[in-house]
């Protein structure tokens, strides 16, 4: 099975900082994508694998996910 890398980051982090604020349980980093490994059959399914891990109801969103070949 394929490797994908997903960038993600917390959509609450980031409106939140741009206020001076802190989020009440992430770190301020969450405003930058943070990039994770998945292994998935294709884009589709890393994206929801992904979106498990870290679900949109709490604020994280997938910006990117890009194949990696290790060949």
């Amino acid at each position: 099975m394929p490797t994908f890398e997903v960038g993600i980051y917390n959509a609450e982090v980031r409106d939140l900082t741009k206020f001076g604020e802190r989020h009440k349980s992430l770190d301020d980093s969450w405003e930058n994508i943070h990039y994770f490994e998945f292994v998935a059959d294709n884009e589709e399914h890393a994206r929801r694998k992904a979106q498990a891990k870290y679900p949109p109801d709490r604020g994280y969103v997938v910006d990117q996910i890009i194949k990696i070949d290790y060949e």
